[in-house]
This record gives structure tokens, C-alpha cells and sequence, in this order.
């Protein structure tokens, strides 16, 4: 029989927390984020998942293809545009929208030669974030540069905002970053796109005509809340089974490292994931597992192939164990909180080797 573990989809959550996201921004229309494979949910499923959103927006070229060639015939966005001259014509074969970002993007738009592109470009500025983007003095000169070339039918506006979870902080507050935006698009002919998740489910009132909606719709929480106080669903279940089990003493140590030391007479369940399958290495002790639908923490230092975890006070529990690494019962934020990091990046680590199922 196949090893344990696996990861399980739930479409449906899919499609709640889309519905979500518009209901938070119910004049706007909506793009669904499907970077890095759908933040690990499968491309496949994300078109299916997200059917009703109003466009598809990612990163990679290639998967824009893959989303034309899956069936997808409605807008996609690439956030971060084009990377050379040779993505251009496949921007005009499977009519692709993208973001620029620099000017050397826009240089390579002047010397292409396509007097018969149509392109749907969405302008990028660096409100603050420094990351991608015009600044806001360069900006309207990048806008005019772009309008001049024929090819460009349309300029939407776009910032990307670095504290929507913490709107009040004070090396970039959120009110901060919409002035300069504002300010600098003054009077600039265009729709606007500033929303991402944590934006529209906090900032309802920046939603203009585009939201970006991003890790909230696989059932993670953006920050300021948790995911069910926002009313969404885990989409991604990981579940696994007890394999091997260890009666040790006080004083016995567990893994590598001798990283925990036992205080009393403990069970130890070996459970059939480590992170090569995509679970945190740096998780600690006490990180929260649930066995047999109990909720219990791991002991010991994660290795590639297996962790551990404590069954002492779960008597019944043994090898052939259900195991929910994170899931409808453990929320994934929780689990990367505990290991210092956040939802997404667990849902982006889930491995090649993991076998992935839809929920029935």
C-alpha cells in the first residue's frame, strides 16, 4: 500500500471563500490569485475552484498557458509581467494582462513590433513596500510612455500595500501608502487595483474596481483575525498515520539533536511526515498535531521523512493512528504560527511526493 500521507481539496471551500471575498467588495470585480500551482492547491482545481471569479492572476508564463490550455477564457494577470522580449508574442496569442514594473519593461513594448496587440496593461507603483514599481514622482512619467505606445489599450492603476493586516503601523502606515496613491494618480484615465486579502476583508472602502484576492481564498487568515473569524474554510487538509510507536522514560531523549528530553514516562507516535513532504523542519516542541481527533504537539526535531509526537495521554492510540497535521480540525494558521511562520508558506511547501486528493 502507497505511504500514509495525504493532502486533501475541498473545491467547495474553494468556492465559499471566494464568495467570501466578493461579498466583501461586492462592486468590484475580483481576481483570484493561483501563484506558485494555486498556493499549492493544483491549478486544475483553482479554475475549477474559482469559476466565478473575474480573472485569474499569477506570476509564472507558463502556467498562464496552462490556464488557457485548462479552459480558462476569461482575463489573466500577470502581477509581475513580462521577463523578456520572447514572452511578448505569447502575451498576444493566449491575451494575457500584465503589470510594468520598470522601464525596461516598457522599453520592450516601444521596440516590439505588433501593430496588431491589443494589451491591457496594469501600471505598477512603489507606494512604499520597495519592492516593484514606480515610484510616485515617476509614475505619471511611466503612465504617459505607455499611453503613447499603440498598442496599449488600456492602463490600470496598481500598488500593493504592506500593512493591510496592521493598518496603523508606524514605519508605513496603510492611510500612508493610499495618499501617495492617490496623489499620484490624480486625474490618470484608469481603473484601480490596490486590494489585496487583507484589504478587502478589513478595508472595504479601497476596493475600486479590482480586489486581488490572494491567501484567503484557500482558508488562511492575511492577519488581523483568524480565518473563522472571517468566515472561511480550509481548503487544504494534510493527514497522515501513527507508524511506529516508542515507550520511553525520564531522561530517554527523542530525534535528532536529543532536541527533547523526557521528564516522565512518555508514548512516542511516529508519524509519516517530515519536510520533505513540506512540514516545517524548524517547528519546535509542542508544535499541534491531532491524533484519533485528539488534539496533542510534537516532541522532538522534525527529520526528512517522519516526526513525533506525543501520545501519552491517548491510550487507544497506536499504529494505523489518523493523524491531521492541519486541516478542518487544526487550523493551518495555527500550526505556522507555532512554528514561526505563516499559512501560506506551509500551503506553497506542500511536496510533489504528497499525494493530493479532492474532497468527496
Amino acid at each position: 500500500m502507497p505511504r500514509p500521507i495525504v493532502a486533501t481539496i475541498d473545491i467547495f471551500a474553494l468556492q465559499h471563500n471566494l464568495s467570501v471575498a466578493r461579498k466583501h467588495a461586492p462592486h468590484a470585480k475580483t481576481w483570484a490569485v493561483v501563484k506558485a500551482h494555486a498556493y499549492g492547491h493544483g491549478l486544475e482545481r483553482a479554475v475549477r475552484g474559482f469559476a466565478a471569479a473575474d480573472g485569474l492572476a499569477l506570476i509564472e508564463v507558463d502556467n498562464a498557458v496552462r490556464l488557457r490550455e485548462l479552459g480558462w477564457t476569461k482575463p489573466i494577470l500577470l502581477l509581475e509581467g513580462f521577463f523578456d522580449a520572447s514572452d511578448i508574442p505569447v502575451l498576444v496569442t493566449h491575451q494575457l494582462q500584465f503589470a510594468i514594473h520598470c522601464n525596461a519593461q516598457i522599453a520592450l513594448l516601444e521596440a516590439a513590433a505588433l501593430p496588431d496587440a491589443r494589451f491591457h496593461v496594469h501600471l505598477k507603483m512603489n507606494s512604499g513596500m520597495n519592492r516593484l514599481g514606480f515610484t510616485p514622482d515617476q509614475y505619471r512619467a511611466a503612465y504617459e510612455r505607455l499611453r503613447a505606445i499603440p498598442a496599449v489599450s488600456s492602463i490600470t492603476m496598481m500598488t500593493h500595500f504592506a500593512n493591510a493586516d496592521d493598518a496603523a503601523n508606524p514605519d508605513l502606515p496603510l492611510a500612508e501608502q493610499v495618499r501617495r496613491f492617490r496623489q499620484a494618480t490624480a486625474g490618470l484615465e484608469g481603473e484601480h487595483s490596490v486590494a489585496n486579502s487583507a484589504t478587502d476583508l478589513m478595508h472595504g472602502d479601497l476596493a475600486y474596481e479590482w480586489v486581488r484576492a490572494g491567501v484567503m481564498l484557500y482558508g488562511a487568515t492575511p492577519g488581523g483575525g483568524t480565518a473563522q473569524d472571517f468566515g472561511l474554510q480550509p481548503a487544504m487538509q494534510l493527514d497522515s498515520e501513527v507508524i511506529g510507536v516508542q515507550h520511553i522514560v525520564a531522561g530517554d531523549a527523542v530525534g535528532y539533536g536529543s532536541r527533547f528530553v523526557a521528564d516522565k514516562p512518555m508514548t512516542i507516535g511516529v508519524v509519516a511526515c517530515g519536510y520533505a513532504d513540506g512540514y516545517p523542519r524548524h517547528a519546535p516542541n509542542g508544535t499541534p498535531v491531532i491524533v484519533d481527533g485528539v488534539r496533542t504537539c510534537t516532541v522532538g526535531r522534525v527529520s526528512m521523512d517522519m516526526l513525533t509526537v506525543d501520545l501519552t495521554a491517548i491510550p487507544g492510540a497506536g499504529v494505523g493512528s489518523r493523524v491531521t497535521l492541519w486541516g478542518k480540525e487544526l487550523s493551518i494558521d495555527e500550526v505556522a504560527f507555532a512554528a514561526g511562520t505563516i499559512g501560506y508558506e506551509l500551503m506553497c511547501a506542500l511536496a510533489p511526493r504528497v499525494p493530493v486528493q479532492e474532497k468527496k
